[in-house]
């Protein structure tokens, strides 16, 4: 989640920036598969940072599946008023660029912010989350698959549990 806090922030900030200053509202799409406990952290997240910064509304908006999200996205985009930020699939970053709807992240980041933060995350994150080497997306809810077994249920089944198979195929 700190992640997105500080996505949120850099973005914020690249916008006051490039804004004269007056209020500012940043819409952010996310999906209903963000639910739960993970969508009360994004909203916090997004009112803490407005709390702390008066000219800035964040408003993190629900926007269904990760299919609906993409469309919603896509269709804001074409109708010329996107989300300054959403959280999609990573696939996504090669149509959406294509249609001129994404902005890479390389363009709104400093040095420092590239080398510090998008350099923290693990590099096979980043890949899918670049295009030719830049930039588009940040790596958002990832997984990484784990198996765990029963040392016990090997015993009893005639496997050597410090000895476990190398695939399953």
């Amino acid at each position: 989640m700190n992640n997105v806090k500080v996505a949120l922030c850099s973005l914020c900030l690249f916008l006051m920036s490039a804004l004269p200053a007056k209020a500012l509202e940043l819409e952010f799409y996310f999906p209903v598969a963000v639910g739960g406990s993970a969508a009360n952290t994004i909203g916090k997240f997004a009112d803490d940072y407005s709390a702390q910064n008066p000219d800035v509304t964040i408003k993190a908006i629900f926007a269904g599946s990760y299919g609906d999200t993409t469309t919603k996205f896509l269709t804001a985009c074409k109708a010329g008023n996107a989300p300054a930020m959403s959280v999609l699939l990573a696939i996504d970053i090669f149509f959406l660029a294509d249609e001129d709807c994404v902005r890479p992240w390389d363009d709104v980041l400093s040095d420092d912010d590239i080398k510090n933060w998008v350099g923290g995350f693990f590099p096979a994150f980043m890949k899918n989350s670049q295009i030719d080497g830049i930039t588009y997306g940040i790596p958002f809810q990832r997984s990484t698959p784990v198996l765990y077994y029963n040392k016990d249920a090997f015993r009893a089944a005639g496997l050597d549990p410090e000895s476990p198979p190398q695939d399953l195929g």
